[in-house]
């Protein structure tokens, strides 16, 4: 998606910077990343323990997407839940990060139309206030 800087908006420059400390956050060879590897091998080599912990992810991370989903429509931070719900059982599930992507892609576009949207209703309100 591409934004359009316009005269006075600052959001602009913003999402841009949020956007690339995310990406930053994401790369793979963060030293916290790298440590969380060798905890996640080490559990892997445990069958007993490797069972209980993807059974602690799948309900924390269920509940949390629940809760968030939950949330939604109430004020407050829903959506957040519910990516966190997502983060959490992508760690060990790959269709929870295949549904946060889509997640993702879904709320960026519906974000640039309503961005759109806001800027073709202020653009029509000064076309009539400079009417009249």
């Amino acid at each position: 998606m591409t934004s359009e800087s316009q005269p006075g908006d600052s959001r602009i420059p913003l999402e841009s910077a949020v956007r690339a400390e995310i990406a930053d956050a994401e790369r793979s060879d963060r030293p916290i990343r790298r440590m969380l590897r060798r905890m996640r091998a080490w559990v892997s080599t445990h069958p007993r323990i490797d069972v209980a912990y993807r059974t602690a992810v799948g309900i924390i991370g269920g509940g949390l997407a629940i809760l968030g989903l939950l949330l939604v429509p109430l004020p407050g931070p829903g959506w957040l839940v519910v990516f966190l719900g997502l983060a959490v059982l992508g760690t060990e599930f790959h269709w929870a990060q295949r549904i946060a992507a889509w997640l993702k892609r879904v709320l960026d576009r519906f974000w640039g139309w309503w961005r759109a949207r806001r800027a073709r209703k202020a653009a029509a309100k000064d076309d009539l206030k400079t009417a009249a």
